[in-house]
């Protein structure tokens, strides 16, 4: 199968009759332009000549280029929500978020949606189509932007870069969640108590210590978990795999925590501090033991004591 486009693939034809006289040979389009050929050459090769100048976005043609310069223009620009569209078109379906008007709705589901491309992508999850195959290997997706951000873990490309540190991503979702560790943002905040989280998925596993909800299951034990790396530390338990080993000794572990509490044995950490006698200890649990050890009078002399010195 032929996916790339090469001198040989584009054929320009000499003037006849005929009103299209440029053929691309990958897909048999034709064209009536020789430019217009070029612009759709960039599709088979993936080569994006056009960037823009206001920021680091690149096009494969001048009418997307053109398309989307009016974001910067504020040219196509919502009046309720203040969001730019690169078209009227664009701009045109957003309306209908405000509007409330669903214009196409699933017999299935009875969902509905502002386009139809909407719903033919969300037709997809009923009938399991994934018409978009990646081919370098054998996973297929059900849109083409997923596939598209698949590609680069295959290219290696990471266009989304962080302007504070050094790091880049593949997705501008990821870059998003990475920037909260700069900026400190914690937009999800728990109804229940006062914790907020950096990201969604934090706060749904949180919230499942306020239901009890426990919906990862260990098929070999009764055992279950609010969360799926619960899981898979525990799933190490039953089949022995020690994936977290020490570099300074022999011993390795099932989970990373119990890696990082092992460290403090090399370094001599010690964060777990008494306030009873200010012995320090490398573990929450043999603080807990500790505390323990000392009797009432011990806790009522060291009351006395505070009280003493603040006057």
């Amino acid at each position: 199968m032929k996916i790339e486009a090469d001198s040989h693939d584009i054929t320009g034809h000499p003037h006849d009759d005929k009103s299209r006289l440029y053929l691309c040979t990958v897909c048999d389009k034709q064209f009536t332009r020789k430019d217009s050929l070029n612009d759709h050459k960039q599709i088979h090769t993936g080569e994006k000549l056009y960037p823009c100048t206001q920021c680091e976005k690149q096009f494969t043609n001048r009418r997307q280029l053109s398309d989307h310069m009016h974001i910067h223009s504020k040219k196509c620009k919502c009046t309720e929500s203040g969001k730019c569209f690169s078209s009227n078109q664009e701009l045109t379906v957003h309306r209908r978020v405000h509007s409330g008007q669903n214009l196409f709705e699933r017999t299935v589901c009875s969902k509905r949606f502002t386009t139809s491309g909407e719903l033919v992508v969300h037709s997809r999850i009923h009938s399991g189509e994934k018409p978009y195959k990646c081919l370098e290997c054998d996973k297929a997706f059900s849109q083409s932007g997923h596939l598209n951000i698949h590609m680069r873990h295959h290219t290696g490309d990471l266009p989304y870069k962080c302007h504070l540190c050094d790091k880049a991503f593949s997705e501008s979702g990821t870059l998003t969640k990475h920037m909260r560790q700069h900026t400190g943002d914690k937009p999800y905040k728990c109804y229940l108590c006062d914790k907020a989280f950096s990201q969604s998925g934090h706060l749904n596993i949180h919230m499942r210590h306020h239901t009890g909800d426990k919906p990862f299951k260990c098929h070999l034990c009764d055992k279950a978990f609010s969360c799926c790396g619960h899981l898979s530390s525990h799933m190490r338990v039953h089949t022995g795999d020690k994936p977290y080993k020490c570099h300074l000794c022999d011993k390795a572990f099932t989970a990373s925590g119990n890696l990082n509490t092992h460290m403090r044995i090399h370094t001599g950490y010690k964060p777990f501090k008494c306030s009873l006698c200010n012995k320090s200890f490398t573990q929450s649990g043999t603080l807990q033991r500790h505390v323990q050890s000392h009797t009432p009078v011990d806790t009522v002399q060291t009351a006395l004591h505070g009280i003493a010195e603040d006057t």
